[in-house]
């Protein structure tokens, strides 16, 4: 009877711990019904800690908030329970009945599963009428804007894109992401630094408000016609009053969270007129000045100078191409060398563009430099102008002297004709007899080739041991390894740009994308959700050496301008050549 009691108490025993071993993974969610314009929470919870959680796809929801992770330890009554929770708040993308599959988790070697989850997305619902209403006060205090400065720009007018937050006085904003950022198809853009934000106080709709200016970019029409300017779309944690109060009688606060958009815009960009357009005329919009500038004007044979052309002031500087000097064939001329000095302003673009050409005379003598033109669209105006430099004459004092003429030259190669005299020995070298002899027959096994066919496998043995130790030296270089393995990466991405060497703009294209791609195959991130500035960030966080990363992105800019401006093959054999050097130099360098 004694021993029936151990073995009961016994049973209880393992019974409660099995109990209390047996491992739980469940899904639940805030709601199974909601409407479009509300928010969803689900969370994984588990009762024992595990590794590997791998959550859904949220297929038909976004991702606004989470994973937030919170984890419980308590002891009641000498037992212990354990909770692991991971938290992700959803917003509906379409209205409709949606599963939510199964996430998973591994526990002492084991994957567990939650149960899918079916949710059902109505309509938008009307929010109730209550002053204290948190998503109503979060709807209606919280403004994204995008304030452009014309509606109706000239083609390669500047213009400008401010996207402005406005929160009412009783509501706070604790902190924001962007879910959408604004691509600026057919503009040339060029974000401008906000300098950390300043909170300002204004109107919105007649109504006071504070806001901060979230970003500024300065935009520049590629093309005629009505142009899209996609939204910026932010996901914003907002503080809203309740009526509650605490014990000093301050207003409770609440955290939720809000989607808002500054919505896209269209803008009718004009084409610049045909009446009165010069035929030089290569895209220069603004306002402008022109000049055409020598280092020297008094100078020695051999000696050199420089020769300046430059255009300053206010306009699209980066998008047109400067007119070409024309010289003296007397004159040796040096490709020239671009500069430019710009600095971008809510105005658009100011400063200067130049070109630079070494000039040699080789010959004594007075040399002109002829007069060039330069034209462009005058904005204040709406008209055509044209400028012209002037003539300048280059002195050579000291060198030879030049007699031959280049007309006296061509007269005399073209006017002294000779007829061509054929002789009886033209074909001479054709032989006419043949010298043929009958090839002797030998006996092959005891020839050279059968003995050497024989042999060659028995000498392939040492010649395969010498290869094998040459590749497991090559295996044990771990750098040498690291390198060629960069430089194969590099060619793998640009393989797509190199097929587009000849077409501009499809090789800007193929060569952008195929630094995007390295990155996200690299760094496992989607790059075009972020900017030059958050790369650039990026790989400095991964040790990669400044100068590389300044390189990178200097790589990304020219691809963004190149597209519009006039580019020669080997500008483009260049960019090839530097951006396949810089993913190699990065692939090593990364860690």
């Amino acid at each position: 009877m004694k021993l029936l009691k151990h073995i009961s108490i016994l049973l209880i025993i393992l019974t409660s711990s099995m109990s209390f071993a047996q491992v739980k993974f469940e899904a639940k969610v805030s709601k199974t019904k909601l409407g479009q314009n509300e928010r969803l929470r689900i969370d994984f919870t588990m009762n024992k800690d595990g590794d590997n959680f791998e959550s859904p796809d949220f297929e038909n929801f976004q991702v606004i908030g989470g994973p937030n992770t919170s984890v419980s330890n308590s002891w009641l009554n000498g037992v212990h329970s354990y909770a692991k929770t991971y938290s992700y708040f959803l917003a509906p993308q379409k209205q409709g009945t949606f599963t939510i599959k199964s996430a998973s988790i591994e526990i002492d070697g084991q994957v567990y599963k939650t149960k899918p989850v079916t949710v059902q997305v109505t309509k938008e619902v009307k929010r109730p009428n209550d002053p204290y209403n948190v998503e109503g006060v979060a709807s209606e205090n919280i403004h994204l804007v995008a304030e452009i400065s014309k509606s109706d720009p000239y083609l390669n007018e500047a213009i400008t894109v401010v996207y402005k937050l406005y929160v009412s006085p009783d509501t706070g904003v604790s902190n924001w992401r962007e879910l959408e950022n604004p691509r600026y198809n057919d503009f040339w853009s060029q974000k401008i630094d906000t300098k950390g934000l300043r909170i300002l106080n204004g109107k919105y709709k007649g109504e006071d408000y504070r806001y901060v200016v979230l970003r500024k970019t300065v935009l520049y029409p590629q093309k005629s016609g009505k142009l899209e300017i996609e939204p910026l779309k932010l996901d914003i944690t907002v503080e809203v009053p309740t009526n509650r109060r605490d014990i000093f009688g301050g207003r409770h606060m609440v955290q939720t969270n809000r989607t808002v958009s500054a919505g896209s815009r269209t803008i009718n960009v004009k084409a610049l007129p045909e009446e009165g357009k010069p035929d030089d005329f290569t895209g220069a919009v603004g306002d402008f000045k022109f000049n055409v500038m020598t280092s020297k004007s008094e100078l020695n044979a051999s000696e050199s100078l420089t020769a300046t052309v430059q255009v300053t002031g206010q306009g699209n500087l980066k998008l047109f191409q400067l007119p070409k000097l024309t010289l003296p064939s007397s004159l040796e001329v040096y490709e020239p060398e671009h500069n430019e000095s710009i600095r971008t302003y809510l105005g658009g673009m100011q400063g200067s563009i130049a070109d630079s050409y070494t000039i040699v005379p080789q010959y004594k003598g007075k040399y002109p430099i002829p007069s060039i033109s330069f034209s462009y669209f005058d904005l204040k105006t709406e008209t055509y102008k044209r400028v012209s430099s002037g003539e300048i004459i280059v002195d050579v004092i000291e060198g030879p002297l030049n007699n031959s003429s280049g007309d006296d030259n061509f007269t005399a190669s073209n006017g002294n004709k000779q007829e061509v005299v054929l002789n009886n020995d033209q074909f001479a070298f054709v032989k006419t007899e043949a010298n043929l002899k009958p090839i002797e027959s030998s006996n092959f096994f005891k020839s050279t080739v059968f003995w050497g066919s024989l042999l060659s496998p028995l000498l392939l043995i040492p010649l395969a041991i010498v290869f094998r130790k040459e590749r497991e030296k090559r295996n044990a270089d771990v750098f040498g390894n690291k390198i060629r393995k960069a430089d194969k990466l590099a060619k793998k991405y640009l393989s797509e740009a190199r097929k587009s060497l000849g077409n501009k703009e499809a090789f800007y294209i193929a060569l952008e994308k195929a630094l995007h791609n390295y990155l996200k195959a690299k760094l496992q991130i989607e790059t075009s959700d972020f900017s030059k500035g958050k790369i650039e960030e990026i790989l400095i966080e991964r040790q990669v050496n400044e100068p590389t990363v300044k390189e990178f992105i200097s790589i990304l800019e020219h691809c963004e301008l190149a597209r519009y401006t006039p580019i020669t093959n080997v500008e483009m054999q260049q960019d090839y050549d530097k951006a396949a050097s810089t993913i190699s130099i990065i692939d090593k360098e990364i860690r």
